[in-house]
Formats: structure tokens, sequence, C-alpha cells
């Protein structure tokens, strides 16, 4: 049996995969790609892209010549303005587009949204326009083979933060969204499966998507993630650390938890939020001492101020409880003596202070551009 074959694209703020190779079972509603199987994106006018975008991948676009945007945005594959190959993925992107869009229609899907449907391997329609609004499940029941076509008559808009996932032994690549006219996936949405537009296709901040994006008359524009994290921290993850010493010292290098190297620094919990909300724009950390959590306020203000974000999680984070933190500082006297009055230990702005009182806990703001979130309403 002939294998797809999926290759990731990472886009900052976006994340897609591009489909390429000969398409299994099913080939009636699943029509090969051909050279468009290629691209991770293709546009008919112009291809835009906006911010440090990295791609795997080919991008083009024919019968259009402007490719802008590379660089800043990187790429391991070729771009390809209106070149024969590009005109070649045209032409088959085109016999593809047509092909789904004669495929008969099961299900007729007009006027429902398709957040909280589970559906199983068929052609669905929609008349007119399509929405997403939360989660769409596509259920393979177990076959790897299983393809799901949906047939849209004008736009296909994605809500932010809306979903497509495949489940039970599906295949991203065996999706198709044949789009009548433009395809916009929300802010933070996690779109799957091949867009073939007959108009434009644009991603927002911080949007994946699984499959080739491939628009036959129109754009494709990405919008890159604005987003950034800054965290202070004084310790980092010392109590994790004091653990893992003793199995150091009895099984030695190879006892020790691997996770250990990525957790002890400061930069690990900016590194963990980022990873956690899809944010790509600028992470950074700063550990001073008590001051850490303003400190890293006051950053974050300013990469917003200079232009270099638009959206910025800022606070910070502390997990000192441990018996080596607790002997470091009672040595240096650093920490408060009033245990016979613990309602009265912490007083860090009283003028009779005697130290400190250690504790654990989080607090992040969310700091964000003033015209940006008009922008947003």
């Amino acid at each position: 049996m002939s294998k797809t074959t999926c290759r990731h694209v990472i886009i900052l703020g976006l994340g897609m995969i591009f489909c390429s190779g000969v398409l299994p079972a099913f080939a009636q509603v699943a029509p090969p790609l051909g050279e468009a199987g290629s691209f991770a994106v293709l546009g008919g006018s112009a291809v835009t892209n906006t911010g440090a975008t990295a791609i795997t991948g080919d991008a083009g676009v024919s019968p259009g010549t402007a490719i802008t945007g590379f660089p800043p945005g990187t790429l391991t594959g070729t771009l390809h303005s209106n070149d024969a190959v590009a005109q070649s993925a045209q032409a088959d992107l085109t016999t593809a587009y047509n092909a789904l869009a004669g495929q008969a229609c099961n299900t007729n899907l007009t006027g429902t949204d398709l957040g909280g449907l589970t559906l199983t391997s068929a052609v669905y329609c929609f008349s007119s326009s399509a929405q997403l609004t939360g989660t769409l499940t596509l259920d393979a029941q177990d076959n790897p083979n299983a393809v799901f076509v949906f047939q849209v008559g004008s736009t296909l808009t994605t809500a932010s933060g809306a979903n497509v996932v495949v489940i039970n032994g599906g295949s991203d690549c065996n999706v198709f969204w044949q789009v009548g006219a433009s395809e916009t996936l929300g802010t933070g949405s996690g779109f799957v499966g091949n867009t073939l537009a007959l108009t434009s296709i644009t991603l927002t901040t911080s949007a994946t998507s699984h499959g080739s994006l491939l628009a036959r008359n129109g754009a494709v524009t990405m919008d890159t993630n604005r987003i950034g994290v800054c965290l202070g921290t004084a310790l980092g993850g010392v109590g994790f650390a004091e653990e893992q010493y003793p199995k150091f010292l009895t099984e030695g290098p190879r006892g020790v938890n691997p996770m250990l190297a990525l957790s002890v620094f400061n930069g690990a919990g900016s590194c963990n939020v980022a990873i956690e909300l899809g944010v790509t724009g600028p992470a950074t950390a700063n550990g001073d001492s008590c001051a850490s959590s303003p400190i890293a306020i006051g950053r974050a203000v300013d990469l917003i101020r200079d232009g270099r974000a638009d959206v910025m999680f800022a606070g910070g984070s502390e997990a000192p409880l441990s018996p080596l933190c607790f002997g470091a500082f009672a040595l240096i006297r650093a920490m408060s003596q009033r245990n016979d009055e613990p309602e009265t230990a912490s007083r860090p702005f009283d003028k009779d202070r005697d130290g400190f009182v250690m504790a654990e806990g989080a607090a992040i703001l969310l700091l964000e551009e003033y015209s940006h979130a008009q922008a947003r309403g």
C-alpha cells in the first residue's frame, strides 16, 4: 500500500504539517495533490508573512510573484515565485479542487456549527459559509485510511481557540477542506487537514494548521505570534535539585532525573508557560532575589513599549520550601525570628522588619498594548 508522508512546518505563532506523497485508499474522495502536495504554503496572488516565521518545507505562489516576509521568516525548503514548479503545483491544485467539489455530498450541514460534533468518514457539505466554534472531532473508527471531505460553498471561519482533532487511528493528511471562497483561522485555533481554497487563506496569531494551505487565486497570509512571556524567580527549581542530589550520590549520574537540567535554571517557568500556551514571541526570565517578579513586569512593559510584543504574560513563581533553603537563609539570619507571633512575621515594609518569611506561589499578569486591545474589541 502506498503511504502518505506528513512533514512538519513550524511557523512562529503558527504551526503546520503538510502532506505529500500518494494518498492511500479512497482515492475517489481523496484525490492526489500532485506537485501541490510538496508545498506547505501555496498562494495564487501572493504569500505574505509578518515576523520571524520558520517554515520546514516549500512555499510558493503562481500566477502571482509576490512572496514577502522571508526574511525575517526562514524556511528549509525552497521559495517558488511563479516558476515551473509553482505553476505545475497550481495546475494540480485546480485538478484536486475540482475533484473534491464534484464529490456527492453524504450529509448537508448548512447552518450547523461544526463545534461539538463528532463525525465519521464521509463527504460533508455547506451550501454557503461554515463556522467552527469549539472542537470538531473526526472519528476514523480504527481505519487508518478513513477520509473526511468538507465542501464549503463560500467562507470557512474558525473562532479563537477552535480545534479539529482526528481520533481512533486516523490521519490528519486524509482530511480535506474544499473552500469556495476564503478560509480564516482564528487566534489560537488548532486546525487539521489540507485546505484547498478558491480565494485566500489567513492564519491569525497562534493559529496552527496540520496540513497544506493551498489557495488558487488569492493570497496566503500568515500573522506571526507577538505574544511573549517574562517571569521572574529567585531560586528556580531548588527543591527538585535537592531531591535529586542523594540519587546522584548513590546511583551516579544515570540515577538523576534527566528533567533536572531543564528545571533548575531560572528560565524554566517562562519556557513551560510558552510551550503550554503556544506562545512564540519573546520568552525571557530574570533572577533578582525578592524583586524578581516586579522587575519581570517592568521588562514586559519595556518589550511592549519598544514594539517587540503586543501581549505579555508577566509575573513570577517561587518554590523554595526545602530544608536546604531554610538552613541557608536561617544561617545568615535573613528569616524572621517572630516564631511566637507568626501572624506578624511577614512585614516587608515595616520599620521593625526582622527578616522575611518563605512561601510558595505564583502570580501572572496579562499586559496588552492599548491599540491592540482596542482592535480586539
